[in-house]
Order: C-alpha cells, then sequence, then structure tokens
C-alpha cells in the first residue's frame, strides 16, 4: 500500500478514534494509541514494521516537538517561584520509585540485577502522553506547571538512575570485572551535559535569528528547523533528544519572553495532526499479543511502579512545601511509560546479551507494561488536572 495512503488512513483513524475516546468521557490520547494497536502488525497488519520504520523520523520530530513544548512553558518566573521545590519533589519521587520498584522485584525473582534495572526503569515518566492529556484539557495551574517541570527533568533522573543501576547490575552478574563504576557510567553523563549545552546553544541562536521577524511563516520555518536540527544532532551524537529539546525550548522562552511566545505559538498551529500521528503509531508499535505474557512480574511491576510515583511525589511534594493540590495529585499525572523507558530496556540487550535471561525478561515486561501505563498514564493526567480544578474544559 502507498505510504500517502497508510498515513491518511492512520489520521483518518486516529481522529476518529479520539473522537471515540472523547464520546466516553476518556482522553483522546487512549483513542489514538487503541486505534494505532488495532490497525498496526499485532493485530488487522492494515501495515508492516518496516512503515514503522520509515515513519521514525515523524515519531523524532514528534518527541522533539512536544520536549520543546514543555520547555517554553517553564520560564524563570515559574522556575524561581517552585525552583527549588520542583528539584526536590522530582529527585523524591525517583529514589522513592526506584528503591520500591528495586525491593519489589527482588523480592518477587530473587534476582539483584532485575531489581536494580526495573527500579531505574520504573523512574522514566513519558513527557509526550502527560502533554497532549493537559493540551486537550486546556490545563492552567500551579499543578500543570509542576507536572511540566517534572516530566521534563524525569528524562535526566532516569538516564542518571539507569546508569548506576546497570554499573550495579552487572558487578552482581560478573563481579568487578566489568570495570569500574566511572568507566560505565561516564558516557550517560556525557549525554545529559552534552546535551544541556546543545539545547542552550541552540536556543541562542535561534533567538537571534527570529527576533527581528515578524513573518509568522518565516518564525515557523526557522521553529521547525531548530527542533529538526536539534533532534538530528542528538540523534548522530548519541545525546538526549528530550532532554536537548526540553533545554531548548527553556533557553528561548527565558532569553526573550516575547520572541519564545511567537515561537511557540507557530509550533501550536501544526501540533495537533503531528502529536495524533505519534500516538497512533505509539500505538502501533505496542503488541498487544504480550499482555498475557507478562504474567505476575509484570503486575508487581505496574502496582509498585503507580504506588512508587504516587507516594514518592506526595513525600516530595510535603518536603518542598508545596500546595496541598500538587501533594495530593501530582503523582497521577506522572504514571506514563513509553518511549524513554523502552529504549533504556533495549540499551539492556546491549549490555547483558540480546538473548540473555535478563535482556529478554525486561524488554517482554516494558513492552507489555507500556500498554497499560500509557492507558491508565492518560487518565491519571486528567484526574489530576479535574480534581485540582485546572481544567480549562470545567471552566467553560
Amino acid at each position: 500500500m502507498d505510504v500517502l495512503l497508510i498515513a491518511g488512513i492512520i489520521i483518518v483513524l486516529g481522529f476518529i478514534g479520539g473522537k471515540a475516546s472523547n464520546g466516553m468521557k476518556f482522553p483522546g490520547v487512549i483513542g489514538y494509541i487503541i486505534a494505532g494497536v488495532i490497525i498496526g502488525p499485532s493485530l488487522l497488519g492494515v501495515f508492516d514494521h518496516a512503515f514503522l520504520a520509515r515513519a521514525g523520523i515523524i515519531n523524532d520530530f514528534a518527541l522533539g516537538m512536544i520536549a520543546f513544548l514543555i520547555g517554553s512553558e517553564l520560564r524563570w518566573e515559574i522556575i524561581k517561584k517552585a525552583g527549588k521545590s520542583i528539584v526536590i519533589v522530582t529527585f523524591v519521587q525517583a529514589i522513592v520509585t526506584f528503591i520500591l520498584l528495586g525491593v519489589g522485584v527482588y523480592m518477587f525473582t530473587r534476582s539483584i540485577a532485575l531489581g536494580l534495572i526495573f527500579g531505574a526503569l520504573g523512574v522514566a515518566t513519558a513527557p509526550a502522553g502527560t502533554y497532549i492529556v493537559l493540551r486537550e484539557y486546556r490545563a492552567k495551574g500551579s499543578l500543570t506547571n509542576t507536572l511540566l517541570a517534572v516530566v521534563g527533568l524525569d528524562d535526566a533522573m532516569a538516564i542518571v538512575i539507569f546508569s548506576f543501576a546497570v554499573a550495579l547490575a552487572k558487578v552482581s552478574v560478573n563481579g568487578w570485572a566489568c570495570g569500574s563504576l566511572w568507566a560505565i557510567c561516564w558516557k550517560p553523563l556525557v549525554e545529559i551535559v552534552g546535551s544541556i549545552l546543545m539545547g542552550i546553544i541552540l536556543g541562542m541562536i535561534v533567538v537571534t535569528t527570529v527576533r527581528k521577524r515578524h513573518d509568522r511563516n518565516e518564525i515557523l520555518t526557522i521553529a521547525i528547523a531548530a527542533i529538526f536540527v536539534c533532534s538530528g544532532l542528538a540523534n548522530m551524537l548519541h545525546m538526549s533528544l528530550i532532554l536537548s529539546n526540553l533545554v531548548l525550548g527553556i533557553v528561548i522562552i527565558n532569553i526573550s519572553s516575547l520572541t519564545g511566545r511567537r515561537i511557540s505559538d507557530s509550533i501550536q498551529n501544526i501540533a495537533n495532526p503531528v502529536l495524533l500521528f505519534f500516538f497512533v503509531m505509539a500505538g502501533a508499535h505496542m503488541n498487544i499479543k504480550l499482555l498475557p505474557s507478562m504474567g505476575l512480574l509484570g503486575l508487581t511491576y505496574i502496582l509498585v511502579r503507580i504506588i512508587g510515583k504516587i507516594g514518592g511525589s506526595y513525600a516530595g511534594a510535603v518536603l518542598g512545601k508545596m500546595e496541598d493540590k500538587i501533594k495530593k495529585y501530582l503523582g497521577f499525572g506522572l504514571l506514563s511509560q513509553a518511549g524513554v523507558a523502552i529504549g533504556l530496556a533495549i540499551l539492556i540487550g546491549r549490555e547483558f546479551g540480546i538473548q540473555s535471561e535478563i535482556a529478554v525478561t525486561v524488554i517482554s515486561v516494558i513492552a507489555a507494561t507500556t500498554i497499560v501505563f500509557e492507558i491508565i498514564g492518560a487518565l491519571g493526567v486528567k484526574y489530576s488536572v479535574m480534581k485540582a480544578k485546572e481544567s480549562g474544559k470545567a471552566r467553560h
């Protein structure tokens, strides 16, 4: 089937799925994902895995765009007002989730390596699923600002924790023959620092270029080019695509609020079809046949991760002296799991061998539970903004 025809079918069915989901009072993203699962290779097979691979460029652009838009919401006055609290709640919920999952998986499997790895993977939160629900419900307020900041920073936290966890997991399996802790961990640290520097440099270039331009089409062209360049460089240099674009958005909005808002608004105008396509494709990547195979380990991972995210967020918000609504509802907005967790799970195959028992277990469970978390995560974000009375839909 022609690629353009398939793309058209994806957008139409995703649109129908989103409307059907809204009709049942669910966020539209659930309909997009289910439409992707239905027409993807694991069920009807409207397109195959080769098409999924060819569409990767759109997925990367969509992820970069989402990270950029999240960054563009993190203005300095917001960061300054709750900066310390955001750092505390991000750190605490990540550590609590890591520890609870590590202990829970270890008690179930009696494997230190699996406990460390699953604990680290559980930290990662998918910014895409969170952002699209906040956008759909026109959410605004202190909880929304905190949620955007935490899901953006979670990527960096997950990479750091994952790096140390894998190092320790290797030691538990192979002893110190695998090398020193520093030798294993320095690459991810370079990745994080490099991603931040790249976002800063590109952000300064974009602001300088756009500042004196007023034509909306020119601004949109430059903004799209910036996201493509940032995402492409991140892939080429093995940096974090999400973190680099997040920093790009933060730098642009804080160097010049007016210029940053003009750039952000131009991207918002094309966001809907790109996000729709992205989430249908995300659903298509999910193999629904894996669900029965996740077993008790998968159920343990799901339950303990939910407890860790909600409990850890509450504890972090208490320590950070944040508002009551943030204490109560922040954790419900941090349940999505997708690209970052799957990407890190695939790295386990590279570190331990793709056919190893550890790699097979990790990849299978993460792939299966991602299907569950993408649906639970969307519902959790809706619940949090509704209970916090920050939904624009609720005010109209």
